[in-house]
């Protein structure tokens, strides 16, 4: 079975920086993209960045500037590099992987790692 676990969250100052990973166990045959995405308490969850199968990425506004995704070239992690982080940020955040299934799709999800940035 294909496992996703999160590490590299922690507590951080703000404009400090983390760098998460994903580590995917497994094998996928047909991934459509790979994606981090965050939930703060009382908040929805939200993507954050996304990378698809020919390496083309994109970012949610609130990360833009700040944050890089990239995975291997095996597809066998993903990378969240977070840089410049503001008290906003804190959440859990949680590895996604959307892949074709029959003629649809669904997703793999990691656990989630917590990211705190406070003074």
């Amino acid at each position: 079975q294909v496992q996703l676990v999160e590490s590299g969250g922690g507590l951080v100052q703000p404009g400090g920086s983390l760098s998460l990973s994903c580590a995917v166990s497994g094998s996928i045959s047909s991934i459509y993209f790979m994606a981090w995405y965050r939930q703060a308490p009382g908040k929805q969850r939200e993507s954050v960045a996304t990378i698809d199968s020919g390496g083309s990425t994109a970012y949610a506004d609130s990360g833009k500037g700040r944050f890089t995704i990239s995975t291997s070239n095996a597809k066998n992690m993903v990378y969240l590099q977070m840089n410049s982080l503001k008290p906003e940020d804190t959440a859990v955040y949680h590895c996604n992987v959307r892949f074709r299934q029959n003629r649809g799709w669904s997703d793999y999800w990691g656990q989630g790692t917590q990211v705190t940035v406070s003074s």
